[in-house]
């Protein structure tokens, strides 16, 4: 067994330090210009199943809807889908497709499976899972490989169902964490405040299809089909165009992250993602946001942005730093750090950080400390699964 992940583990690093991997990934630091959306699933791989619908017909609607919305306000961003039809891919040919198309960003739309009362939405980056329930996504998601005849070969004896499988998954998406990190708290913040579904947060699991894309990626469990409600909200026509509206969104703020810039043509409205679920769905009641802040507390995990550095102390005044109040110091590397809030999550995180750079500060980025300790972004995220 060790010596199986062993050599696993050497491949990766074989594979991440490769030159055709280096070379695919150049362009990264240049901004969002393709974008590949692939719709989980297809053909003989139904997905999970609800009383009346499939998981792969839902993902293609959505993955769809998304594409236009991209296309209609960013005419100079290339759009690449997967699928466009009702036809079955294999994981690695997923992936290859936007490795190909040299893809900046990896949108994977699923929807999920629980038991009758499981709901919400939560976005999955490449990583280890803490969690039982995080495994357990993985696995099902996974499991289409089996559907391969060539799997073992192609995925190098990869067991879906095997937790040691997935020791050696983590590697090859750690250049893009902090990028997927941020992209997925910006899906997960419009799914909640503008579509007002039930946030399951971010999340990490060793998903195959994202293990080999070459670029920022993550895969967006849109809901669950087992659940009677947010069935007939995914199958519906309103439900999908909310949903890939959100998503759009997200998508529009994390280029404009990434690019210090807004180019869209903002052609859709903001009546498309009024929020339409009854209230049991919405999360953060004042017990929950007490319970979970307790939570957070008792683990000690807080986000702040940091936007300053210098040699020289300098007073914690507002107007030393643009009007930015409460800031605080921290010292690292012989230099003086300047970071303000203590946020519980990364949505909040990602919030003040725009805030911060519309004052002038265009480099400011989200930091994480545990116990006074800083850490990083993932291990944070990690703590709080």
């Amino acid at each position: 067994m060790i010596k199986r992940i062993l050599s696993g583990f050497l491949v990766l690093v074989g594979c991440f330090f490769s030159t055709e991997f280096l070379a695919q990934n150049k362009s990264d630091f240049f901004g969002v210009k393709t974008v590949c959306i692939d719709a989980g699933h297809g053909g003989h791989d139904p997905g999970c199943h609800g009383a009346s619908s499939n998981e792969k017909d839902v993902a293609l609607a959505m993955a769809l809807k998304l594409g236009k919305h991209i296309e209609a306000n960013f005419p100079d961003v290339k759009v690449v889908y997967t699928r466009k039809t009702d036809v079955y891919l294999k994981l690695w040919e997923r992936a290859a497709i936007a490795n190909k198309a040299k893809a900046d960003l990896f949108i994977c739309i699923h929807a999920n499976a629980g038991g009758p009362s499981a709901s919400g939405t939560e976005t999955y980056v490449m990583g280890l899972h803490k969690s039982e329930s995080n495994l357990n996504v993985a696995k099902r998601e996974n499991s289409s490989i089996l559907l391969e005849e060539d799997y073992k070969t192609k995925y190098s004896d990869f067991d879906p169902n095997s937790p040691e499988s997935y020791i050696v998954l983590t590697m090859r998406q750690d250049a893009f964490i902090d990028q997927s990190l941020s992209f997925a708290a910006k899906i997960q913040q419009q799914f909640t405040e503008r579509v007002g579904r039930r946030n399951r947060g971010v999340k990490q699991a060793g998903f195959l299809v994202l293990h080999q894309t070459n670029m920022p990626s993550v895969l967006i469990e849109t809901g669950f089909l087992t659940n009677k409600e947010e069935e007939k909200f995914l199958a519906s026509q309103k439900g999908q165009d909310y949903l890939s509206s959100a998503i759009y969104r997200a998508f529009k703020l994390y280029k404009k992250e990434i690019e210090g810039k807004d180019t869209s043509n903002d052609a859709v409205e903001e009546k498309e993602v009024v929020k339409e679920v009854e209230s049991k769905n919405i999360p953060k009641t004042k017990e929950e946001k007490k319970k979970n802040k307790g939570k957070t507390e008792l683990e000690g995990v807080v986000f702040r942005v940091q936007f300053a550095t210098s040699s020289k102390k300098l007073t914690l005044l507002p107007q030393n730093f643009k009007g930015i109040k409460n800031v605080e110091i921290y010292q690292a590397g012989g230099l003086y750090r300047y970071v303000v809030g203590k946020e519980t999550n990364m949505t909040d995180a990602n919030n003040l950080q725009l805030q911060v750079r519309n004052k002038g500060y265009k480099d400011a980025f989200v930091i994480a400390f545990s116990k006074g300790k800083r850490i990083s972004i993932s291990q944070a995220l990690t703590l709080q699964q």
